[in-house]
């Protein structure tokens, strides 16, 4: 189906892996269109709850393959031809969406896994804003979502200094849900996302969407926001099957619907 990402639906949960190992699973043309159509996919497939993404071999993404790059290529064409839809179809999904990061996570990379909203990291990961360092800025929605992530001081000490930070630094600065051993990566991985796909998913979408409207709402606006979403959310099957299973006193069962 895809020819630089493999997708995979196991146990409700969409594995989209990032399939270039040899070039650190480097975007180019052709995987930034792939990743965006898996994530349209996964949106889509009424089995899928949660999607997890990641990478092959030893590199979660190296950024732009720079083999690609030449010195009469618009820059900003390229972004919104290419990047800023994968970016864009990523942000629209409702469903949760996992960024695995099993290694480095440089330039547009880390601007993937900024945009996913769980980062699990391997302890050999890291994250690297890469973009100073061939005289660029951070892109793919990169200083959109850091500054959210960690705050305005740190972004830019990220942004402009360009050093590395191991994952247990990204830990310390928010930037990572969790941190996983080696030896118990793939599974603690799997757990996790298989827990959130056996959540109520109209539920974390309406959470998502709220969340993302808060950051320019009034206080007015917010708390109709929650009466309009709190409504929606009161009509699903998993409400009345959390209320059934409060009542009866055993863990919900919960369908996604």
């Amino acid at each position: 189906m895809f020819e630089t990402v493999k997708y995979e639906v196991k146990n409700g949960v969409a594995w989209i892996t990032l399939n270039r190992p040899d070039k650190l699973n480097a975007f180019t043309e052709q995987v930034n269109k792939e990743v965006q159509q898996s994530i349209k996919q996964a949106s889509r497939d009424m089995e899928v709850r949660c999607l997890v993404i990641t990478g092959e071999g030893r590199a979660f993404c190296s950024g732009q393959d720079l083999e690609g790059v030449n010195e009469n290529m618009d820059h900003g064409q390229v972004l919104r031809k290419f990047y800023n839809p994968m970016v864009m179809e990523l942000d629209k999904c409702e469903k949760p969406v996992v960024a695995a990061v099993n290694g480095v996570a440089a330039g547009a990379g880390m601007s993937l896994a900024l945009a996913c909203d769980f980062r699990l990291l391997s302890e050999k990961a890291s994250f690297i804003e890469a973009f100073i360092h061939v005289g660029l800025v951070p892109d793919a929605g990169n200083l959109y979502f850091l500054p959210k992530l960690i705050g305005h001081a740190r972004s830019m000490e990220l942004a402009v200094l360009g050093e590395k930070i191991s994952a247990q630094e990204a830990k310390e600065h928010g930037l990572a849900t969790k941190v996983i051993p080696l030896e118990q990566w793939h599974d603690e991985v799997s757990v996790f996302a298989e827990r959130l796909a056996k959540m109520p998913t109209a539920a974390i979408g309406l959470i998502k969407k709220n969340l993302k409207a808060s950051w320019e709402s009034t206080l007015e606006e917010s708390l109709e926001r929650d009466a309009q979403g709190q409504r929606i959310a009161g009509l699903t099957l998993d409400h009345k099957e959390g209320v059934k299973a409060f009542m009866e006193k055993r863990k919900p069962v919960f369908q996604g619907k």
